[in-house]
């Protein structure tokens, strides 16, 4: 079966402003996300945009792009948008990558993408790998998902969980607690539907939006990656050492 990546991208960053088109070797972040994705097996790559410089950048370096509204609340009422400008059908699959993952296993798109085909039961998939260190086990920023026999997701969380009762938080639990990665598949149907749905009081509390599709009763299909995904960035510290990798100068 086929699948579309959506790259959601919007200039609006209070840490790095036009973070989209930040120059990593002389090509422009976005771009490079795309180049990434498009060695995955998706039949179609595309960047969501909110500005019409980005949508002039990806076309200057052969990547679709699509304008969409500057307005949207989230990623994921951009990507409803995009999926209606792109005319994609509620049974098609989408995988949604950050606009700010340069580094990006093209394998790990093709998983969650493949994982979402398998699992009919499931309105989305995502990724996690095993935690190795006490330091991001207890780190409220590394989200941290427990599974259940099918590895459907069913708790995420900042907190270290599994709790272990008889070690707390001095040494990891066995089996090693699970991090969750921020990249997700949807089906369109879902997709669409997800931004009409209430805000739940768990998604409030941890900050985490893929709670409301739990509490509203969707399921998440989590795909077990061997390793970690390659580095984002969030931070001017985060941006320099990704442009050393490009070999660009700040």
């Amino acid at each position: 079966m086929s699948f579309c990546v959506l790259i959601p991208a919007r200039m609006a960053s209070s840490r790095l402003p036009d973070k989209p088109l930040a120059d990593l070797g002389g090509v422009p972040m976005v771009v490079r996300v795309a180049q990434r994705a498009l060695l995955s097996s998706a039949s179609r790559v595309v960047v969501a945009a909110d500005d019409v410089r980005i949508v002039q950048a990806c076309q200057a370096h052969h990547i679709e792009a699509v304008l969409t509204r500057t307005d949207h609340p989230s990623g994921s009422d951009r990507l409803a948008e995009a999926c209606d400008l792109l005319g994609l059908s509620d049974t098609d699959v989408v995988v949604n990558v950050q606009g700010d993952e340069p580094l990006i296993d093209p394998a790990s798109i093709d998983a969650a993408a493949h994982l979402l085909q398998e699992r009919d039961d499931c309105s989305m998939s995502t990724l996690a790998h095993a935690i190795d260190n006490v330091t991001d086990f207890a780190n409220p920023n590394v989200v941290k998902v427990v599974l259940d026999a099918r590895n459907t997701a069913l708790y995420f969380s900042r907190a270290p969980i599994a709790w272990w009762r008889d070690g707390g938080i001095t040494a990891l639990p066995d089996p090693a607690p699970l991090r969750h990665v921020g990249l997700y598949g949807y089906r369109v149907g879902f997709l669409r539907e997800f931004p009409k749905l209430a805000i739940s009081p768990l998604e409030v509390t941890e900050s985490l939006e893929q709670l409301r599709a739990m509490w509203h009763g969707h399921r998440i299909a989590v795909h077990i990656s061997a390793h970690s995904p390659g580095p984002g960035v969030d931070t001017p510290e985060d941006l320099a050492r990704v442009r050393a990798h490009f070999g660009a100068h700040a």
